[in-house]
């Protein structure tokens, strides 16, 4: 057994990061830290939850711990395990460090060897993991035009924007709604655009339904392609992995909201064959983060990376 805590517990990602450790059979949860929730006891659990001090949690010995705190929070946590427990592996669910060197960025569909063994861990944003999923493979093949940006909608769920009340959860405002934020500059266009090495233009909004993201690419080809070559070579880069799923038609959000995996499919192509649309779809809080995560813990302390999180059915579309 290996021991893991878990910082930040309030938020639906902590709630289930707590789901996917209670499920894993080689995790000990060591600590639960909340300062709402402090010293009442933790569902399913022998332990009560603990205050947020860095320097108290950082001395209780722990082979792993997740950050699953607001953007801003997380680099005085990191410092503290760092220095108390050097060899303790990190994976931080905020922003706070994908643009940190130091870091492996935890996409395990393209940085598997990486992570196998690695102590810091920087898990991606939700967005940006729809939107690498979409993209990598045509950048990795070189097919994309640089002289266009790739443009990326995507649409996520109330919960992605927490729960401190803000108009992006407010369901009064959001029924029958769809509201933009954030349109240029967002932190996950940032990241993807240093992951990929080449820039991409995002645009989020935030819908009624609670969970799940739909993502759709827009990408320039550097060359003429047939939806068939795309999906060929979507195919053939995710062909062994269990947590995704290539559709021949457009994957639906409705369908993923508390699914472990992803979905890609309805890829169509103009008809000079230089431009291509590609959808994406995802749970934020699962695919997007916490099961992520987990797939990181996995790969860093050396089990099955799929260990302790449920199967991802697939579809029949």
């Amino acid at each position: 057994m290996k021991r893991v805590g878990l910082v930040g517990a309030r938020g639906y990602t902590g709630a289930e990061l707590l789901k996917l450790i209670a499920a894993h059979p080689q995790l000990e949860l060591a600590f639960i830290s909340s300062r709402e929730r402090l010293g009442q006891s933790v569902d399913g659990f022998d332990l009560r939850y603990v205050d947020h001090d860095p320097q108290a949690l950082a001395a209780i010995p722990v082979d792993a711990v997740l950050l699953a705190v607001p953007n801003g929070k997380a680099a005085m946590y990191a410092e503290a395990f760092s220095a108390a427990q050097p060899i303790a592996v990190i994976v931080d669910l905020s922003a706070d460090h994908r643009f940190d060197e130091r870091w492996v960025y935890g996409l395990p569909e393209h940085h598997r060897e990486a992570l196998r063994g690695a102590r810091l861990i920087s898990n991606p944003g939700c967005y940006a993991t729809a939107m690498q999923l979409a993209l990598v493979p045509l950048a990795r093949a070189g097919w994309l035009d640089a002289s266009f940006p790739p443009q990326c909608f995507g649409v996520s769920g109330y919960s992605g924007a927490g729960t401190t009340p803000s108009d992006k959860n407010n369901l009064e405002l959001l029924r029958d709604n769809l509201m933009p934020y954030a349109s240029i500059g967002h932190v996950h266009e940032r990241e993807v655009s240093r992951q990929l090495g080449t820039a991409i233009e995002f645009m989020p909004n935030v819908a009624e339904f609670f969970s799940g993201i739909t993502m759709t690419v827009n990408a320039h080809l550097n060359a003429p392609r047939t939806a068939a070559q795309v999906h060929e070579l979507l195919t053939a880069a995710y062909a062994d992995e269990p947590l995704l799923e290539l559709t021949e038609t457009a994957p639906w959000v409705r369908d993923i909201a508390g699914a472990h995996g992803a979905r890609i499919g309805g890829i169509v192509v103009s008809e000079n064959g230089r431009r291509v649309v590609i959808h994406s779809t995802l749970d934020n809080l699962l695919k997007g983060a916490a099961t992520q995560a987990m797939q990181n813990i996995n790969l860093a302390l050396g089990h099955e990376e799929l260990t302790g999180i449920p199967r991802f059915e697939r579809t029949t579309k």
